[in-house]
């Protein structure tokens, strides 16, 4: 079986105890039915996985012993950032686990102009919770031992004036760049719109902040699909997907 990989949001070291909290003790003991003496993995963001053994077990806590510290390089030389425009129901969702999966370092969520969802102020610090501990499960998968950045939702226009990246793409289905004609130097950041599309209006905004309107293929690809394409793109390209 596939030793499981839990982040822990604080310090760890060799010879710690590690009591989990209630969400991962649960998956350890009711889903994966794991025993004490069973292999785990700790990582907390650091850049190292932290290997250890499952040392106790109590009705609704796991305690663990770690045994040794290992580097493991397995992110990106690329750093990332997205600029999502919000899609509706599980579509954002899905979005965040497969750019965290390609090595995004950061998400920012965006409202734009014809995008549909909303999110009240109420709510807000809610869903970057949600969409962060998707991104967490994501990075546990598959073996990152960073987690992306999810940063508070903002305006599309707010979002374009900060950017300071040395790679600026905006994706229009009717631009002229492919990617093969665009010079790709980390750090990267990639504005993806809604099923509707950007207005000319936001589309010329971001140009004049030196983004670049970028092409992928013939086709029109729906909101989630360009995202996790042009991220891959990128990545072969001049990341760690080059073929």
């Amino acid at each position: 079986m596939k030793i499981p990989r839990i982040f822990q949001n604080q310090p760890l070291k060799v010879d710690d105890y590690v009591e989990l909290a209630l969400d991962p003790s649960h998956r350890l003991i009711s889903v994966l039915r794991l025993k004490e003496g069973n292999p785990l993995v700790l990582f907390n963001g650091d850049g190292y996985e932290y290997i250890s053994i499952i040392h106790t077990l109590k009705r609704n806590k796991v305690g663990i012993k770690i045994s040794e510290k290992i580097a493991k390089n397995v992110e990106s030389f690329l750093e990332i950032h997205l600029g999502q425009v919000i899609s509706k129901g599980e579509k954002m969702d899905f979005v965040i686990q497969k750019a965290t999966e390609l090595g995004v370092n950061k998400i920012t969520p965006l409202f734009s102009e014809r995008g549909i969802v909303r999110i009240t102020d109420e709510r807000v610090e809610k869903k970057i919770q949600h969409f962060q501990k998707i991104a967490i499960h994501a990075a546990e998968q598959c073996g990152r031992t960073i987690i992306p950045t999810i940063e508070s939702p903002t305006a599309l226009t707010e979002w374009v004036f900060k950017r300071s990246e040395n790679t600026r793409l905006i994706l229009e289905p009717t631009a002229a760049n492919p990617l093969t004609n665009i010079k790709l130097v980390s750090p990267i950041a990639i504005l993806i719109g809604p099923e509707g599309g950007f207005t000319d209006e936001e589309i010329n905004y971001a140009i004049q902040y030196e983004f670049k309107p970028l092409k992928l293929g013939p086709r029109i690809l729906r909101t989630e699909t360009a995202t996790l394409a042009a991220i891959a793109a990128i990545q072969c390209t001049a990341g760690d997907l080059g073929i």
